[in-house]
């Protein structure tokens, strides 16, 4: 086998062998095929897309490319949680400390942001001191002790998901279903747990565009995570507008801790109840759905959501004054307000379009080597469906680049748009697959 020959039996709209898909991935690994073959792959499975067996085959290449996390030891049902990627997604921040503090072992292995999409590594590492990176034994000794660890893949967890994920980021291959999938999915199985809960997102500001999409997504994961003997359940939530009102790294820790404190936005609020509810119940701690999703309540009310939080940061090697003093994780050197240019209705919100304003902000990557601004960002002050006069502010943008900020200014402007007729708000959960 070579690269050659894959990449133009793929092009071509073949369907890759399990062999040919780990020559691929073990050689890639091992720096023996150079990013420009990867790239040519990638965007040939983006065209041709992967068939059902394709994606099972790369999610079993990319599981067994480095080492596998072994959680039998530790008492209970191990539970993870996924996001298939958002704007203004947080969630992870208040559902694992949520579903700890209901006490589920939830060992969380999370990504960086890709394409648009946030990621939860860059939204911690915002926290000044906070290590996204723990070695294996220390990952386990954590979960051990603590009950919760959210963190990145070493080195020599998932190593070959590690370097496409970063690929596809600057080759314009993040939109496609068996890439999405093989990458959650690896990462999710060989960080050990026992269930996963998926939250696939679909609208304006997601990776999948519609509901159809998503169910299709939901049912692909969820086979592959079942065909490994893991609990699944996915809910499907929109994203035709950012989740919450915050966009960039700093901004949404501060949110995510508003409502591990009890308030926030409702919407997220709301969408961290359900994600929070299904782990729970997976993870043994209560018989049904409502039942999580009531345990969920209680522990965000009496504050021990909180406290796990706080404790998960000290772990870490996170300064958790930020719970308290969120400017001690940095503020912006310039800020813009966006104006409504007329009266009317918020009738829309391109999402894609405000994470694409976040990610020039500095708040993401536009080339794969660069370093993110954790203060960039976005914070939304209106909603689908709300009421605006001339004027009024729509958003606030933060970063260190007046240029940018005016850039981004435009990208909003034309992504809000206002009608004279009033617009119903978009339901928030679509459809629970369990």
């Amino acid at each position: 086998m070579n690269m050659v020959d894959i990449i133009t039996k793929k092009r071509d709209g073949g369907e890759l062998t399990p062999e040919e898909i780990r020559f691929f991935i073990d050689n890639y690994v091992k720096d023996r095929i150079p990013d420009y073959q990867a790239s040519a792959l990638l965007m040939a499975i983006y065209f041709r897309g992967l068939s059902r067996a394709e994606t099972f085959a790369l999610t079993e290449a990319m599981e067994f490319s480095g080492d596998v996390e072994d959680l039998s030891d530790l008492p209970g049902v191990k539970v993870d949680k996924h996001s298939t990627g958002g704007v203004g997604d947080k969630t992870t921040l208040v559902v694992a400390p949520v579903a700890a503090a209901a006490g589920v072992t939830v060992a969380k292995m999370s990504g960086r942001g890709l394409g648009f999409t946030g990621g939860t590594a860059d939204k911690l590492e915002a926290i000044p001191g906070f290590r996204t990176r723990l070695e294996p034994a220390e990952f386990h000794r954590q979960l051990e002790e603590l009950g919760l660890a959210v963190i990145t893949q070493t080195g020599s967890i998932t190593p070959a998901d590690k370097k496409i994920y970063a690929l596809r980021d600057v080759t314009g291959t993040v939109e496609s279903p068996g890439l999405i999938a093989s990458s959650i999915m690896s990462k999710k199985l060989a960080a050990g747990s026992d269930g996963i809960v998926l939250d696939v997102k679909c609208g304006s500001g997601a990776l999948l565009k519609d509901l159809a999409e998503a169910e299709n997504m939901a049912d692909l994961m969820i086979d592959i995570g079942r065909k490994a003997g893991r609990k699944m359940v996915a809910v499907i939530s929109d994203m035709s507008q950012p989740l919450g009102r915050a966009v960039g790294n700093a901004l949404e820790v501060e949110e995510a801790v508003q409502v591990l404190k009890g308030g926030g936005p409702e919407d997220l609020r709301q969408l961290c109840l359900e994600l929070a509810g299904e782990m729970i119940r997976i993870g043994g701690r209560a018989e049904s759905f409502e039942e999580g999703k009531e345990t969920a309540r209680q522990v965000l009310s009496d504050g021990r959501a909180l406290e796990k939080f706080r404790q998960m940061v000290r772990c870490q090697g996170g300064d958790d004054r930020i719970v308290e003093e969120p400017e001690r994780m940095g503020s912006s050197r310039y800020s813009r307000d966006v104006l409504a240019g007329r009266t009317g209705f918020i009738a829309e919100t391109d999402t894609r379009e405000i994470g694409r304003a976040s990610q020039h902000l500095g708040a993401g990557r536009l080339r794969k080597e660069d370093e993110i601004d954790f203060t960039a960002g976005i914070r939304m002050h209106v909603r689908i469906g709300n009421f605006v006069k001339e004027g009024d502010v729509l958003a606030t943008l933060y970063g260190a680049d007046s240029r940018r900020l005016e850039e981004a200014e435009i990208i909003m402007e034309a992504a809000i748009r206002i009608s004279a007729e009033p617009t119903a708000p978009p339901k928030l959960i679509q459809k629970i697959i369990q």
